[in-house]
């Protein structure tokens, strides 16, 4: 996806999606922009002529319009870079001169109802765009940072990150993730159980919370109103129909176990917990899952099966778990090749490699040489790969006898799961996606 830095006016830049604003004797110099805020820039006579309200307001609109899941807003040296995320990687938007920093903040700030003026302390807030922006919502994030210049002298600053909730971008239908087929009919089964605990593991930004919020959707799509949904997360991403949604306070001392006790008493028939975080969290959850609940959870881990690892590590005794948890689902989301420029190609010897025999024969291998429709990247979208670990009796006897996570691997696979190396290399065989997405997405069975 990178390509060779490019000279201009004697400064290194990246083309494509970059549009670098440097300064040069006050005035304000832009290459040719792809976007909505580098042509503002570039019609401006110098620095001092910017409107910042309309300037931060074009590199949202440009954000929302790539269809970016986060903003950043970074001092380096000299400039403040601003970049977006594009299915789930950073790409350069512009560069502008480190004197605006603290205009962009204190626009940003205002417009989260934030106090503008304090940059030596994390804050966070949110803003709702306008009709003209599709009424977007933004998760905004400050974090304090100190930066180095030219001149060796240190400077304070904000790391900037806002996250792009966009409800017409967002499907919770559990039909349209993506999903194996395998994978989305023993969802569905383990959704049609009364009781017992269903966990999602993944990186931040796997597609944990679209997963569940698809899952609770399909809960109230198949029984309306004939269901009593609850949920407790920290913050409240979507708000869902049908669904009571609750969202942790830690100020007002409203945390999870607390949510969690309370909620109990609330005659819920499906619990949704926005994360296990610790010991507390997780006996609560489990507890439910045995009597009568069915709970659905995310929770960190290095793989799927080590979500028994993590959990005994938090003191919840083995046949705790084995009794409660009915399946745990591995999440990661990768880079599909763009349709209009995906082309046949060959990748390098050693990743070859990695492609079984078998596999090669039926190969159909492709990626993205670039083009308008993908932002020159060479990918457009993003789809899930699963591996989903359902809990039946020699898994049981497997974490109560508390065998490594290896092992325990080991007899899930042999039990019909397929893993998410196994699941990957399907959609690279496809030509679904590049084999180098893959290996950049996913560790190796190997």
């Amino acid at each position: 996806m990178d390509s060779d830095p490019v000279a201009v006016h004697g400064i290194t830049e990246r083309p494509r999606l970059a549009c670098y604003l440097l300064i040069g004797h006050g005035d304000v110099i832009t290459r040719n922009g792809m976007n909505q805020s580098s042509n503002y820039l570039r019609s401006l006579d110098s620095i001092e002529t910017v409107e910042m309200a309309r300037l931060v307001d074009l590199i949202i609109s440009d954000a929302i319009e790539a269809g970016a899941s986060d903003i950043h807003a970074e001092p380096w040296e000299d400039s403040l870079l601003v970049r977006i995320r594009l299915n789930g990687v950073l790409q350069e938007l512009l560069r502008l001169p480190a004197d605006l920093m603290e205009k962009v903040s204190g626009r940003l700030k205002v417009m989260a109802n934030l106090v503008s003026y304090e940059m030596d302390r994390p804050q966070e807030g949110h803003a709702q765009t306008g009709s003209e922006m599709g009424g977007v919502e933004l998760r905004m994030s400050f974090f304090p940072v100190i930066r180095g210049n030219h001149q060796g002298g240190v400077l304070r600053g904000e790391k900037i990150v806002i996250r792009i909730f966009d409800p017409k971008r967002r499907s919770f239908n559990l039909d349209h993730l993506g999903f194996e087929s395998s994978t989305l009919v023993t969802m569905k089964h383990l959704l049609s159980k009364p009781s017992g605990m269903i966990l999602l593991t993944g990186p931040t930004g796997s597609g944990k919370t679209t997963a569940i919020y698809a899952a609770l959707t399909h809960l109230v799509e198949k029984h309306g109103s004939a269901i009593s949904l609850s949920t407790v997360e920290d913050p409240v991403e979507y708000n869902l129909p049908m669904i009571s949604q609750a969202q942790i306070h830690h100020a007002k001392d409203f945390t999870y176990p607390v949510a969690l006790r309370s909620l109990m008493r609330q005659d819920p028939q499906v619990i949704m917990v926005g994360e296990i975080r610790d010991a507390e969290t997780a006996n609560i959850a489990v507890q439910a899952g045995l009597t009568g609940h069915l709970v659905i959870s995310t929770i960190h881990s290095g793989s799927t099966a080590g979500v028994f690892a993590r959990m005994i590590n938090m003191k919840i005794e083995p046949f705790l778990l084995a009794s409660s948890i009915i399946g745990v689902l591995g999440l990661r989301l990768i880079r599909t090749t763009c349709p209009y420029c995906a082309q046949p190609y060959q990748p390098e010897a050693s990743y070859m490699k990695l492609i079984s025999e078998g596999l090669l024969e039926e190969a159909s291998l492709r990626h993205g040489g670039g083009c308008e429709h993908c932002v020159m990247t060479g990918f457009s979208g993003r789809v899930s790969v699963t591996e989903m670990l359902e809990v039946d009796e020699a898994v049981r006897e497997a974490i109560m006898e508390k065998l490594p996570t290896r092992k325990l691997q080991e007899v899930a696979i042999g039990r019909g799961m397929k893993t998410l190396w196994q699941a990957g290399m399907e959609r690279v065989i496809q030509g679904e996606t590049p084999l180098e997405e893959i290996i950049r997405s996913i560790p190796s069975d190997r």
